[in-house]
């Protein structure tokens, strides 16, 4: 069947209502249950399925088990000016994040520029919207996210087993006239939760992207979650490979929440560490010089002839719009095996999955 046919289009709005109540009737504050909500209906919105409302059935697993606390705030274990180190005592990521983001820009703006080491959030969803946080209040962001051991997916180049995580990588640069440029990578070749995806949808996965428990390369997403289970590749090669270790070393060892290790105390639960890096472009060459530099250099970029005919040339953040434009006008897809777990979620909290659009 093709997959235009498998798909349920929902309405966001309706989707993201739901998600609310399911959240409420779990457990959750309004405030969190809003926020955790908005941020994984933004994520379907631009595209990215894996971070977005496909999530809640695990979340809320780990709710159960203990693994992630409801209601947690940041807490502040030091400061020196613009340099904090912050713990999120495994409360919601898309709470955690927020916070850490007010807190970044408060303190970038009154020394210039911020330094976080925020350890022990939970699953702190899309990392790029931490730097679209950021860029409206008009600070440049580079983010570095790792887990302590729970999230070890990924083969080190040369490899044939998990030994490393995800580390996804996040920068945002704001634009005075246009949208910020946002970043928003793993160092792995490909997410977890696309594959999570692939297997809901009963696809594929691109060739390349991932090995088998045997080392072997494979295209069967039910083969990374086999016994013995498969691994990531890191994108680029050695080049991945070696920027996910300085991942791993920034966003865990510099934190204090630990690098990727299943001996860490908090292997047994999905934590995320972060080091967050913000600058206040008037500290530095200038707000008018950096604008402007900024703005011809996306301009200059933009002006590349296409390879194809009608083609485009893409920013990064430029196809994440695109696909809230579409998505917001024909509802997000979910495919039959998502639908059917979040309707199994909606009967257990007693709130129904909102009726597809189309």
């Amino acid at each position: 069947m093709a997959e235009t046919e498998e798909l349920h289009y929902h309405d966001p709005r309706e989707l993201e209502l739901w998600t609310r109540s399911v959240l409420l009737a779990s457990g959750s504050q309004p405030s969190e249950a809003e926020q955790v909500a908005r941020h994984l209906i933004e994520s379907n919105l631009v595209g990215h399925d894996s971070h977005g409302v496909i999530r809640i059935t695990k979340y809320l697993e780990w709710v159960r088990k203990g693994m992630l606390v409801q209601n947690r705030h940041l807490a502040i274990v030091s400061e020196r000016g613009p340099l904090l180190v912050a713990d999120g005592g495994f409360g919601y990521g898309q709470v955690i994040g927020l916070e850490a983001m007010q807190l970044v820009a408060e303190r970038a703006q009154s020394h210039g520029l911020c330094a976080l080491a925020l350890r022990n959030s939970g699953h702190l969803g899309r990392v790029g919207a931490w730097a679209e946080e950021l860029a409206m209040a008009g600070l440049a962001s580079f983010h570095f996210v790792n887990t302590s051991g729970f999230g070890i997916l990924v083969a080190p180049f040369g490899g044939s087993d998990r030994r490393m995580s995800a580390n996804p990588l996040a920068a945002g640069v704001p634009l005075p006239q246009q949208p910020p440029i946002i970043l928003d990578i793993a160092t792995s070749i490909i997410a977890e939760g696309k594959i999570q995806v692939a297997r809901n949808k009963g696809e594929t996965i691109p060739p390349n992207t991932v090995v088998d428990g045997q080392g072997k390369p494979t295209t069967d997403p039910a083969a990374f979650y086999a016994d013995p289970p498969g691994a990531i590749l890191p994108f680029g090669g050695h080049k991945g490979s070696g920027l996910s270790i300085i991942c791993e070393v920034l966003a865990g060892s510099l934190t204090g929440g630990g690098s990727s290790h299943p001996d860490n105390p908090t292997a047994g639960r999905l934590v995320n560490n972060m080091l967050t890096l913000a600058f206040e472009p008037s500290a530095f060459g200038g707000i008018d010089v950096f604008r402007q530099d900024v703005e011809r250099l996306a301009a200059w970029t933009r002006a590349s002839p296409p390879v194809e005919a009608g083609g485009q040339v893409l920013l990064p953040g430029d196809l994440e719009r695109l696909n809230r434009e579409t998505r917001l006008r024909d509802g997000i897809p979910l495919d039959p095996e998502t639908v059917r777990q979040l309707t199994e979620v909606g009967e257990r909290y007693g709130t129904p999955l909102t009726k597809a659009v189309q």
